[in-house]
């Protein structure tokens, strides 16, 4: 398997370079996205009409795909995405 194909996920060809001290730096990361996001993602679980665990689920599961899967080293993933969707409807319909 050739780590230069491009039809490989970004996440296996980022793990070639990864370090420790860089491990560090996403954990940190990481446990501060997740204080927001966990309640974020309970917020739009209600306001969808299904349960707070619901949307729970549902960001744990798109999180870890969007980061597997994602093309890019930088991306971000996550429930916040969603809220564009909110703020677009919002900004249209209130001016």
């Amino acid at each position: 398997m050739s780590f230069s194909n491009p039809n490989l996920p970004k996440l296996v060809v980022s793990l070639r370079q990864y370090s420790a001290p860089m491990f560090l730096h996403d954990l940190l990361a990481g446990i501060t996205v997740g204080l927001v996001a966990l309640p974020l993602a309970m917020a739009f679980g209600i306001a969808s009409g299904v349960t707070p665990q619901a949307g729970l689920y549902t960001a744990v599961v798109a999180g870890f795909l969007i980061s597997a899967l994602g093309g890019s080293r930088t991306q971000i993933g996550g429930p916040t995405g969603a809220f564009v969707v909110i703020v677009a409807g919002s900004s249209r319909g209130l001016g």
